[in-house]
């Protein structure tokens, strides 16, 4: 019966037109997502960057033709085993097997192949009967490589395994997080409704709009005037699982772009402060240019170049966060490259720096001050596991458990995540 449900989501998804419009290929849309494709697979270049660079190549492209270079690329990374399985091809892929995996991904959605030179042997039949076939399989129909598919079963178990890796195949909706220094959701969704953009308020997500159709927010005055981030409603939950107050003095020590930094300062009411640290200082100067925009001004930004920085915070900080590396298993839906990059190695090595993370960086936390350690993973190994170590241990000894949250895809509809809030005694 499990099964059998998914194949049938499965189908919904894999047959449902890009846009019931874009029935007829354009040969230069089609050229775009080939030479996209060819960049991902074959030069090892991460999908969303290849697709800014495929948006900017034609200004006459209108919304649509972008749309549908952006989101057939995206698809056919999802589905690259199941695709070129089908298409009976394999790496590293020349430019008449990439045509071959689009002729494929084509006519699963229907479309009519036009009469061009690259599709003149597509067996158009044999693939609808492949299709079938490949899909009774979950690595297939899922299209993951074998030691994902086996990790998924052995940390998660086969039935929601299952379920959450056929969520991670589904397109992400486009959330938006509204900046409160600078106005309300309510007032938000005005102004975005007065540049022809709808959105839906979410139940139990306080600071989040889901857009009804995807649009470029970048574009719109809201977006230049620092009203709103985009930032997907799981992420949203860990800033809010911090507890902080305003006044306090709160270290974000992998603080990246900054997404969450800036959703706590809007929690702080602009007023205490935050120390965003990360090892990647381009990453800080990104956050600089977003907390302008946002209208933040408690944000004090520290490259973490030697272990003098960390030491600096040993005992002073009220709140401590730890959006720790992982796996990023549970935001495939947003990087389906990333399941092709992944190697079990990597994932080893990923649990031994999170075990360092947390050694390390937790002594900047003063006695009963609270810290969040966060992942955008499902793999129990790489949170409530390491959690449990973690409190094992001499520094970890000196810490209380307060609660946790498990966020799967396929139970709340965003991205999987996973924190845990510790009291120091």
């Amino acid at each position: 019966m499990h099964a059998n449900l998914n194949m049938v989501l499965y189908s919904k998804i894999v047959f449902k037109t890009l846009n019931t419009r874009i029935m007829r290929l354009h040969r230069n849309l089609c050229f775009a997502v080939i030479d996209g494709l060819h960049l991902i697979f074959n030069e090892g270049e991460y999908a969303d960057k290849v697709v800014q660079q495929l948006l900017k190549r034609d200004k006459r492209w209108g919304s649509r033709d972008r749309g549908f270079v952006a989101e057939t690329v995206y698809q056919i990374v999802r589905y690259k085993r199941l695709y070129a399985e089908i298409a009976d091809v394999k790496e590293p892929f020349d430019r008449d097997n990439l045509w071959r995996i689009f002729a494929v991904w084509a006519t699963l959605k229907g479309i009519k192949l036009p009469d061009w030179k690259y599709f003149t042997e597509t067996p158009t039949r044999k693939i609808k009967g492949r299709f079938d076939e490949l899909s009774k399989t979950r690595k297939l129909r899922e299209s993951i490589p074998d030691w994902i598919d086996e990790l998924g079963i052995k940390e998660l178990g086969e039935n929601v395994w299952t379920d959450e890796i056929a969520k991670q195949n589904e397109q992400a909706d486009v959330i938006l997080r509204v900046n409160t220094l600078k106005t309300t959701k309510k007032d938000l969704q005005l102004k975005l409704q007065s540049e022809e953009i709808e959105t839906e308020f979410i139940p139990n997500y306080p600071s989040a709009l889901k857009l009804v159709e995807r649009a470029n927010v970048f574009k719109t005055e809201a977006f230049k005037n620092g009203w709103f981030e985009v930032q997907d409603a799981s992420s949203q939950l860990v800033a809010d699982f911090l507890d902080v107050k305003p006044g306090m003095k709160v270290v974000d020590v992998c603080a990246g772009a900054g997404g969450k930094t800036l959703h706590l300062a809007s929690l702080m009411e602009n007023k205490g402060q935050i120390i965003a640290m990360d090892i990647y200082e381009s990453k800080l100067r990104k956050l600089k240019v977003r907390a302008r925009r946002n209208g933040v001004h408690n944000i004090e930004l520290k490259a973490i170049d030697s272990t003098k920085p960390i030491k600096k915070l040993h005992g002073k900080a009220d709140r401590l966060l730890i959006d720790a590396p992982c796996s990023g298993l549970g935001v495939l839906r947003r990087n389906p490259d990333a399941k092709w990059k992944l190697q079990p190695e990597f994932i080893e090595n990923i649990k031994k720096t999170q075990e360092y993370v947390l050694q390390q960086y937790s002594k900047m936390v003063k006695s009963s001050g609270k810290m969040v350690y966060a992942t955008c993973s499902v793999l129990p190994s790489e949170n409530e596991k390491q959690v449990e170590k973690f409190l094992t241990t001499d520094i970890g000894k000196d810490f209380n458990f307060v609660k946790d949250k498990k966020v799967l895809a396929h139970k709340s509809g965003f991205d999987g995540f996973y924190m845990a809030l510790l009291e120091k005694k």
